[in-house]
């Protein structure tokens, strides 16, 4: 027996040795890094540079080409063109000229209007002979700028110092909110904030369109319950602005009432509570160019009560009779701020009497 114990443990003593090796190579710390020279620079890896992209340019989309007036007046631009090249294909004659009348008068120039551009068309017209339809269309260009008002200032106006106040009047249907709706979008865009009020507290569900219009361009919506009083709104919706250096207030007002109060009456003290306040920089009445001459009876309406200061003349991409527009300057007086051409949000244009008459007759 004991000779077997002695092999034994020489054999547990290799096989500890062994183990004993293998496990001090597995655990051997690697050798420590030389420490540098003292004043010796260090130089550190450098990680590879991070490469942002900006989210607006990430997702822009290519720029699509806007259409142009002329292309988004295509409905009166054809029925000027077609009429105008069938009536003065034949050449001139006393029969030409009250073709001529005819045109502009389905136009919606109206009647007086209408008459008086084609006699001084047909004298210009003998006075330097002209006879080709070219020169006769050219000359009824330059007559139909010169009957628009040079004088007027078409812009929108501003106040000194903050807020300028818009009130916004129209009937119903015109396209009162979504002409707010544009401009709010258009003022953001140029950096400006914007207040809108929900005067129009008797239709249904117009402060709803008024607020999606709002979130879309981050304007602030000051609204109170269906029914209230349109004065309070105005009232408080001034005050917020105000004490926030908002830049410009937008006020929405009622198209129809409900009540036994007549609309204008209504409006005109929506002015008047602006007023004790501050001072309404624009009065827009909003006009459905689809409308024709109707439209006329509203705005003479309205400029009476409230002291419009501009017309903003929408859908006019949906109408065949642009001459809306000129009936409206020269019955009037009211000058023409900006023009609806289309349903998106970009669609609203600054008004400029050449621009539109040459995009109606090119």
């Amino acid at each position: 027996m004991s000779d077997l114990i002695i092999p034994l443990i020489a054999v547990l003593f290799v096989v500890a040795l062994v183990a004993g090796l293998v496990i001090g190579t597995r655990r051997r710390p690697s050798a420590p890094a030389q420490r540098p020279a003292r004043g010796a620079r260090v130089t550190r890896p450098q990680s590879p540079p991070v490469v942002t992209e900006s989210p607006r340019e990430q997702a822009a989309a290519p720029a699509e080409a806007r259409p142009s007036l002329r292309d988004r007046l295509g409905k009166s631009r054809r029925f000027f063109g077609d009429r105008l090249a069938e009536t003065l294909g034949g050449g001139l004659d006393e029969d030409t000229w009250d073709d001529i009348e005819a045109v502009l008068i389905q136009a919606d120039i109206g009647v007086a209007t209408a008459r008086r551009i084609t006699e001084d068309l047909r004298a210009r017209a003998r006075e330097r002979r002209l006879g080709d339809a070219a020169e006769i269309r050219a000359l009824l260009a330059d007559e139909l700028v010169s009957l628009f008002d040079a004088t007027h200032d078409r812009a929108l106006a501003f106040g000194p110092e903050p807020p300028t106040v818009w009130l916004v009047v129209g009937v119903n249907g015109t396209g009162k909110t979504t002409t707010i709706g544009k401009l709010t979008s258009d003022l953001a865009h140029r950096g400006r904030t914007v207040a809108l009020a929900a005067g129009d507290t008797f239709r249904a569900a117009a402060d709803e369109q008024l607020g999606i219009w709002a979130e879309r361009s981050g304007a602030t919506l000051i609204k109170h319950q269906p029914g209230a009083d349109p004065g309070a709104v105005a009232f408080d919706a001034y005050a917020h602005a105000k004490a926030r250096g908002i830049d410009v207030l937008l006020v929405d007002t009622a198209g129809r009432l409900h009540t036994k109060t007549p609309l204008m009456d209504e409006l005109g003290k929506v002015r008047r509570v602006i007023e004790r306040q501050g001072q309404v920089h624009e009065a827009l009445l909003v006009i459905d160019a689809t409308a024709g001459q109707n439209g006329l009876v509203q705005a003479r309406e309205f400029a009476d009560s409230v002291g419009v200061t501009g017309v903003a003349l929408t859908k006019l991409d949906g109408t065949a009779k642009g001459g809306i527009a000129l009936a409206i300057e020269t019955t009037l007086g009211i000058p023409i701020k900006i023009i609806g051409v289309g349903e998106g949000i970009d669609d609203l244009e600054p008004f400029d009497p050449k621009t539109f008459v040459d995009a109606l007759l090119s």
